[in-house]
């Protein structure tokens, strides 16, 4: 998710590479009487929750996860909108580190972000990936997604998917940058992140990260750990692991830029750490123009909230921090021969967060925003549950952000409607719908042609509008395990403890501790694909293209073969 300083202040967390989007001069401009301008520093800021860490975080820092709310934030795809719904941030734990920069001269956060020193523990690496809206998402459908986002190396890039970058390339990342490792043999993987079925409203997509032991520590230059940062996933329809990230994308920044105090200081290493979460609302488009007595007023999207029969719209709930005992040991002793393992997150591992919450503070265009304290604010409810609480009067409904301010000094005041004079032209201003955008791509050679697919390709077509082409790879064999000279037994061996948790883990069983309150959401059903006969474990799907479906229904297909 590209990012946004001011959420350090609120919760002491890493920028999320949200948007990249340059500042505007709209702000600045004097409107004249009637006429209509536009920008996209509408609304800014963060919906936020802290999470207590365990009294031993050094040991409670193998896995991290929550239930999250998913709904329409907005009720059609608006153009250059990027709002996060309640999703949270994993960084290697460097606290004993107090001077030292961990970010090498010549990345992205050591030359450009001096206020993050001295240590730039902040941006070093990051796991940041769950739902939201995305400014240069391709394919926009109303709903928001998931996707698996992260930083591995001082934001100089990011990696979304097997294949590609969080929506910043429409070009799969070249070899040598890939870095997530598709693990089921169930569900695709979009460049432009995992859709829903119809219209979720309040449902809730459990998902953890949690640090497995898919390889043994490798010793050298960089020295390796054997953290394979793995996301769980619990929907209605699809429930266990999805991918991870090899743990060879956290290590191999401190022989590229030759610094070896970073040895070992990475996510496949150190001990992650999991402060809060929060709505992070980036880049929102807004009108603005001004009466006949020249005072300026402006408008937002329709921004909406589910809200149930006690006035409440419940966000985020089973913050729980684990212990390698949760899942790592009973995974290791199976790699290494041992009784199988169910996959099932075992309670003895897990410490379950008290959060905490404080009135959230709204700007636009730098400017602060009054009034909106007055229509909801954050509560934590019954059961450690986090969310909103509304003040007026809305039940079994949708809740709703205000929509129109009026701009007084240095501040801007929340206003209905009905108080918008009728001369700004401002009420029947509709916001830009957003386009299809251009394939996402891969190359046919490299890393995903050589050793390359045994069948395919695929297509399906997407809740989102658009159509999905994948092959199926062997599990060892798929493009992002190609950039490095793996022995033939260490693949042999890796390859063979797939296969058995393919054999052993189905997408029907709780892995997750089941929710305190609500449903699950259900996934786009398209994403989920049956392995054809005779690949039934050890090979992948993975996704070598997505491009607007012709279509227009999308969702129907089922995996058939292109011609």
């Amino acid at each position: 998710m590209k990012t946004i300083k001011p959420l350090i202040a609120i919760l002491g967390l890493p920028p999320l590479l949200w948007a990249g989007i340059g500042p505007q001069t709209a702000e600045r401009r004097k409107p004249e009487p009637g006429k209509v301008v536009s920008n996209n520093r509408g609304l800014h800021g963060y919906i936020s929750f802290s999470a207590a860490r365990p009294p031993a975080q050094s040991e409670y820092s193998a896995g991290m996860g929550f239930y999250s709310a998913v709904w329409p934030l907005v009720d059609e795809p608006i153009a250059r909108f990027q709002i996060g719904l309640p999703s949270a941030w994993i960084t290697p734990d460097n606290s004993d580190n107090k001077d030292t920069p961990l970010a090498p001269v010549g990345t992205h956060a050591r030359d450009h972000w001096p206020e993050r020193g001295p240590t730039y523990e902040s941006v070093f690496q990051t796991v940041e990936g769950g739902l939201g809206y995305w400014a240069r998402n391709h394919f926009r459908y109303g709903p928001p997604k998931f996707s698996m986002n992260a930083t591995p190396q001082c934001y100089d890039y990011e990696v979304g998917s097997p294949g590609w970058s969080f929506f910043y390339s429409n070009e799969a990342l070249p070899d040598d940058r890939l870095g997530i490792a598709q693990l089921s043999n169930r569900i695709l993987i979009p460049p432009d992140a995992l859709p829903f079925q119809g219209h979720p409203n309040g449902q809730f997509l459990g998902y953890t990260y949690m640090a497995l032991p898919f390889t043994e520590p490798v010793t050298g230059e960089p020295p390796t750990g054997d953290q394979a940062w793995t996301c769980f996933l619990n929907a209605a329809n699809f429930k266990g692991p999805i991918a991870y990230y090899i743990p060879e994308t956290w290590s191999k920044i401190g022989k590229l830029f030759n610094y070896p105090f970073i040895y070992g200081r990475g996510l496949d290493s150190r001990p992650g750490k999991m402060g809060g979460g929060a709505m992070e609302i980036n880049t929102v488009p807004s009108f603005q123009s001004q009466d006949a007595q020249g005072v300026v007023y402006s408008k937002l999207p329709k921004l909406q909230f589910p809200v149930d029969a006690q006035g409440r719209t419940l966000l985020v709930q089973n913050v729980t921090y684990y212990s390698k005992a949760a899942l790592y040991d009973a995974f290791k002793a199976w790699r290494d021969g041992g009784p199988a393992c169910s996959g099932v997150f075992d309670e003895k591992g897990a410490w379950t967060s008290t959060l905490t919450t404080r009135t959230t503070r709204f700007d636009q265009g730098g400017k602060k925003i009054n009034g909106v304290e007055k229509i909801f604010n954050t509560k934590i409810f019954e059961d450690n549950i986090w969310g909103l609480e509304w003040f007026d009067g809305t039940r079994n409904a949708m809740g709703y952000f205000p929509r129109y301010f009026k701009h007084v000094g240095e501040e801007r005041e929340a206003i209905a409607a009905a108080d918008v004079p009728e001369d700004t032209q401002l009420k029947s201003q509709e916001f830009r719908r957003a386009d299809m955008g251009v394939p996402y791509t891969s190359p046919a050679g490299g890393a995903w042609g050589r050793p390359g697919p045994v069948r395919g390709p695929f297509q399906v077509n997407l809740a989102d509008g658009s159509t999905v082409t994948y092959s199926w790879y062997r599990f060892v064999d798929q493009p992002s395990f190609q950039q490095y000279g793996w022995s033939e037994d260490k693949k042999a061996r890796l390859q063979a403890f797939v296969e058995k948790i393919h054999a052993a883990w189905p997408i029907d069983r709780d892995y997750m501790a089941p929710l305190k309150q609500g449903t699950l959401v259900t996934l786009d059903p398209a994403l989920l694909v049956t392995p054809p006969k005779g690949l039934e474990v050890g090979y992948v799907p993975i996704v070598t293209r997505q491009e607007a479906s012709s279509d227009p229904a999308g969702g129907k297909g089922r995996g058939g073969a292109i011609e």
